[in-house]
């Protein structure tokens, strides 16, 4: 395995505000094995900057930090769970950089992955996961007092829908909320319905940042504890 790198090359800053009171960090997809170096102009890292321009339009005011998380790798490679490690350097990174302020995780596929696991860092309030690698089984007890919320198409034929109803279920019992919903037509790529990922992704982590001024775009029963609803 390749050395880990200073914890300041695992955070590219995209929105950096003077004295942020939150922040975001958006984690991309991968692969589940593979050595090679993550780079920045993989389409796995490219397909996250349509949510990072969205971010700014959701997010009511202008002191939230947004940053992408920098993987060392491609793959997850288990069990080292690298992405995981890189995601918990950069929050240690966050917090000499900018202080203890509430950072919700937003990530893809491996990248919900990455965020999942390492939601027990004391900078974690929330995690929004667009079509989640959550196989099953897949640990929920380091997510106790934080808000989960994942979106998963019902044409995803990478990762599983079911899969991730179960780690949402089983989140309830310990997450302060946790809940999913069904997007009709979305695909893992999230090409179809587009515009429905970006914006309900980026309104979600802006409400869990500030519920006070911006509403949960998701239904109520999209946090009950039957089955979760398509929209």
């Amino acid at each position: 395995m390749t050395d880990a790198p200073p914890p300041a090359r695992t955070l590219l800053l995209r929105s950096c505000p003077p004295r942020p009171r939150a922040a975001v960090l958006v984690l991309h997809g991968g692969q589940a094995v593979s050595a090679r170096p993550a780079r920045p102009w993989q389409l796995a890292a490219l397909r996250m900057d349509l949510f990072v321009r969205a971010l700014s339009d959701a997010l009511p005011a202008r002191d939230v930090l947004v940053a992408q998380v920098r993987y060392r790798l491609r793959g997850w490679n288990d069990p080292h769970a690298d992405p995981a490690r890189d995601t918990e350097r950069a929050l240690d990174h966050l917090a000499e950089h900018v202080g203890p302020v509430p950072t919700v995780l937003l990530g893809h596929s491996m990248g919900g992955r990455a965020a999942l696991r390492a939601a027990g860092h004391p900078q974690v309030s929330g995690v929004v996961a667009v079509a989640p690698w959550w196989p099953r089984g897949e640990p929920v007890e380091q997510v106790a007092g934080r808000h989960v919320v994942a979106l998963h198409g019902d044409r995803d034929r990478i990762t599983s829908p079911a899969e991730s109803a179960d780690c949402v279920r089983r989140a309830q019992r310990t997450a302060a909320r946790a809940g999913m919903a069904v997007v009709g037509g979305g695909d893992h790529a999230m090409l179809r319905r587009r515009d429905f990922w970006h914006g309900t992704a980026s309104t979600l982590v802006a409400h869990l940042l500030d519920p006070a001024e911006v509403p949960d775009p998701l239904p109520e029963q999209c946090y009950g504890p039957n089955g979760f609803p398509v929209l």
